[in-house]
């Protein structure tokens, strides 16, 4: 008799389903963004001020022009301390405390009687704690938490700024023209406390925090000792760096950057328009748009930066930068037209599309101490904003308009591209020179 063995049935085992997760990296660099775009809102400010506070106070137009310069000068001399800071003691204090700073420098304007109320708040404290939150936050974020993708990463970073400005200027214009300058400084002041608590709920100083390597990277990396002093190491890698040629080429070419833009632009371009007749609101507006077309820009240049040479990409945005604002002068007038939105839309993609080729290079000079390196090319940055934010304010005291300044710029941008090319490429494998 033959016996038959029942066999059960085989059953297949349900295979785990592949979820793909989001890497915690771009979550930290979505809070930096909106940390960059809140601490954005005050230097949409500046330019916004200058004829109210003018006009109220009957403070020369240098007189004012005097803070936003001591504004932009420690926004950039702070940036390479703060990286320091952050290495010290974790990039969510520094930044906490910054945007505080902030808020008590723009909502303590609104009592002010004397220009040494606004050199000291809107000079000192918001430069202070915008300096804090320069791009330097951004280059310790993107070196931390992102081993691919930097250049486009850096990018979308520095178009916080620009976002700010998009979103704050036609707010803070309609603002000083229906209820005067002082809402609007308590605006700002909100707007940076408001930024705080995404900070300190969501921020991490370094991917360890959270047991994940950083994005791109093959294997974990452990998260530093805290650094201890950090002046001293901000000092030292100053010290270092000046002796190379390539940091002095990259603060040159950095400080016309700021000059034609933060200090230009962003200071003097709607007194300019009002001058030749143009409401404030729609010369506030065509800044706006300038940022609209800085996002795209920006972005733009950070995926370029990671597939072309940086030193030929800057020489070409500083050649494009300086033809236009040669042009600049024939085209204002009390009306919009088709060449004045040309300009906007051509110079607004060029706003700060510097940024993601100059940090590369510094990156790839200065290895581990790029950020703090970059620091010090953003104090140049801001000291060449600083000096025509000042200069331009007396130019237009002295000559009264402000042409002879968009003249200057346009031949320093030349220069500057120039001085792009000839930044030596440092050889494949070779030791970083800091």
């Amino acid at each position: 008799m033959t016996q038959t063995t029942a066999t059960a049935p085989t059953v297949e085992e349900p295979q785990p389903t592949r979820t793909t997760r989001i890497h915690r990296a771009w979550f930290v660099a979505a809070v930096t963004f909106v940390t960059i775009i809140g601490a954005a809102a005050f230097r949409s400010l500046p330019g916004l001020l200058i004829d109210p506070l003018h006009q109220e106070f009957h403070w020369s137009r240098g007189t004012i022009g005097a803070a936003v310069s001591i504004n932009l000068a420690l926004y950039g001399l702070t940036a390479p301390f703060a990286a320091a800071l952050m290495d010290r003691f974790g990039i969510r204090r520094v930044v906490a405390v910054a945007l505080v700073v902030i808020a008590l420098g723009s909502g303590a304007t609104v009592w002010m009687t004397a220009p040494w109320q606004l050199l000291l708040c809107w000079g000192l404290l918001v430069g202070l704690g915008s300096g804090s939150m320069a791009l330097a936050f951004a280059a310790t974020v993107t070196n931390r938490w992102f081993t691919t993708r930097r250049g486009l990463v850096s990018g979308i970073l520095t178009a916080g700024s620009a976002s700010g400005q998009l979103i704050f200027l036609p707010l803070l214009s309609w603002m000083v023209e229906r209820h005067g300058w002082r809402p609007a400084a308590v605006t700002v002041a909100l707007a940076a406390l408001a930024v705080v608590p995404f900070v300190w709920l969501l921020l991490r100083d370094h991917p360890a925090d959270v047991g994940q390597k950083p994005y791109g990277a093959e294997e974990f990396v452990p998260k530093p000792e805290p650094a201890r002093g950090a002046a001293r190491r901000a000092v030292t890698v100053l010290f270092s760096a000046v002796r190379t040629g390539p940091f002095w080429l990259l603060a040159g070419t950095f400080a016309i950057c700021g000059a034609s833009t933060n200090g230009l632009i962003q200071t003097h371009f709607v007194p300019a328009a009002h001058d030749h007749g143009m409401p404030i609101t729609a010369a506030a507006s065509l800044l706006a748009v300038i940022g609209v077309f800085d996002v795209v820009g920006t972005i733009a240049s950070g995926w370029f930066t990671d597939r072309f040479e940086p030193r030929r990409l800057l020489a070409v945005y500083y050649a494009l930068r300086g033809t236009s604002l040669l042009f600049l002068p024939m085209l204002l007038a009390p009306s919009v037209h088709p060449p004045m939105i040309f300009f906007i839309v051509f110079y607004g993609l060029d706003w700060v599309a510097t940024v993601p080729p100059t940090l590369a290079l510094c990156r790839e000079q200065y290895g581990e101490d790029s950020a703090i390196v970059f620091g010090w090319v953003l104090a140049s940055h801001q000291v060449g904003a600083a000096l025509v934010a000042f200069l331009g304010g007396v130019a237009r005291d002295t000559f009264g308009s402000y042409d002879v300044v968009w003249y200057a710029a346009g031949a320093l941008c030349a220069a500057a591209a120039l001085m792009a090319l000839v930044i030596r490429r440092r050889p494949a494998g070779a030791p970083a020179l800091a």
